[in-house]
């Protein structure tokens, strides 16, 4: 029998919607475990749906470095104030402030980034392509390759995750949508670096970020 408290604790773990955990219990059997995973495989197939519902809720977080050297504030909006209070939501908040932290984004997704940017640097890439002797008729082609290695670069939703390098931000966000149950948004952050711009020694943050985040 699936009773009230055990979909009060399969909401709590997931962030998903009464009805869908009760479904997920009654399909296996009360098995918690086994419900999580149906609504994860449930919540992947439905997460596209999900991108175009609005996400007004959620936090501003914040991440610095150690030592104080990077500061970082991140907003990250989810659909209710219920789910902004989900465990995997605030981890999934820390993970992207540190990213940003280690890795430098200077946009969020592709379309933010300005048309002139982008134009600007096709142009950087084809000289250097034509300076290495390519033929005319594949440096289109491998402008545009080098092109979406530059968005990989500059784009945080391209990068690839700092904790699990298989992965993109992109799609670790696609996994929360479909663990948690809501649209998840990251729109907007911003990255203070002391010092920056001032001539300095060369420092890799990502792999200092990385031996904190692993103590």
């Amino acid at each position: 029998m699936i009773t009230a408290e055990m979909v009060k604790q399969l909401r709590e773990r997931t962030g998903s919607g009464m009805m869908d955990c009760k479904k997920a219990l009654t399909e296996t059997n009360g098995d918690m475990d086994k419900a999580i995973e149906f609504l994860r495989e449930k919540g992947l197939a439905t997460a596209a749906k999900k991108a175009g519902r609005i996400a007004a809720e959620g936090l501003v977080d914040s991440y610095i470095h150690g030592d104080g050297r990077i500061g970082v504030l991140v907003e990250v909006n989810i659909e209710t104030d219920f789910a902004a209070k989900n465990a995997d939501f605030k981890a999934f908040v820390k993970d992207v402030a540190m990213q940003i932290a280690a890795a430098k984004p200077e946009y969020v997704r592709k379309e933010e980034v300005p048309a002139e940017v982008v134009e600007k640097e096709k142009e950087i890439l084809k000289a250097q392509a034509l300076n290495e002797g390519k033929p005319e008729k594949i440096i289109e082609k491998m402008v545009e390759g080098r092109i979406e290695k530059f968005y990989k670069e500059i784009c945080l939703l391209e990068q690839p995750f700092i904790k699990d390098p298989d992965k993109t931000v992109g799609q670790l966000m696609t996994e929360k949508i479909a663990t948690i149950g809501e649209n998840i948004n990251i729109r907007r952050f911003v990255r203070f670096e002391r010092g920056e711009g001032l001539a300095k020694k060369e420092e890799n943050f990502a792999e200092e970020v990385m031996k904190q985040i692993n103590g």
